[in-house]
């Protein structure tokens, strides 16, 4: 039998930041950014970068009180979320307003996803991971992977294809864009790392703006700096140090 030699890929080196002006954030819920990486995105709001979120779901399965009526919980879960924008310098925010636990990649979630980008134009994208991380299964809700997705689905070939979805040009005038990377978290196979040690209070903060996903965890705090100084330490950084991870795709 013939034998085939395993092909092993550099790693993806990201953009420089420099080259970035606006980034666009595809998650499923409110506070899936926050938890996942805004100690990033407060170091490129820091920059002057432009970021922007698009949240898919409602949010109304989350919370712990049993007292808070669901109907409630949409307006509460924005809210928080302003909030915690605000602990990272974001202010826009587009929710999308579907149904929490129920989300899958569809035709209609792609469209809407391509809207934004089109809307926004980022340079770069952060999205949640398609793929399961059976290191991490709560990273891998099924509304994240279903986010996840549609996102890069949106990415590639939809957003820089005036075919896909027509009337976003002919009726909005949206014009194709093209998105140069994206950036994906929990992803069962990191290959970049950002030190997010200068940036960890106000990570917290945002994380402490989503009360009704978080207050009833007093260990919280503590929680995320564990994850965030494993991070850390398997990308040999001082210490002490916190940090995120993403896989890094090039999609230009």
């Amino acid at each position: 039998m013939r034998q085939i030699a395993a092909v092993t890929l550099p790693m993806m080196e990201p953009l420089n930041d420099s080259e970035i002006e606006r980034v666009l954030v595809v998650t499923a819920h409110p506070d899936d950014c926050d938890f996942g990486a805004a100690g990033t995105i407060a170091l490129w709001s820091a920059k002057g970068i432009k970021v922007s979120y698009c949240i898919c779901t409602n949010g109304d399965q989350g919370g712990e009180d049993l007292s808070v009526p669901r109907e409630e919980m949409p307006k509460i879960r924005q809210r928080e979320q302003r909030e915690a924008g605000l602990a990272v310098g974001v202010t826009d925010i587009t929710f999308l307003n579907y149904r929490d636990g129920w989300l899958v990649p569809t035709i209609e979630l792609r469209k809407d996803i391509v809207r934004q980008i089109r809307i926004t134009k980022p340079d770069r994208m952060l999205i949640q991971s398609p793929d399961r991380n059976w290191d991490r299964l709560f990273a891998s809700h099924p509304d994240h992977m279903a986010a996840g997705e549609a996102a890069i689905q949106a990415v590639y070939p939809d957003s820089r294809n005036p075919f896909a979805f027509e009337d976003l040009l002919k009726n909005e005038g949206l014009q194709p864009w093209r998105v140069k990377e994206v950036w994906v978290m929990s992803n069962s196979n990191p290959d970049h790392f950002i030190d997010i040690t200068s940036t960890f209070d106000k990570k917290m903060k945002a994380l402490h703006s989503h009360v009704s996903q978080t207050a009833h965890n007093e260990n919280l705090e503590n929680m995320v700096r564990e994850w965030g100084e494993r991070n850390a330490q398997a990308n040999n950084l001082p210490a002490g140090s916190v940090a995120e991870v993403f896989k890094i795709v090039n999609t230009n």
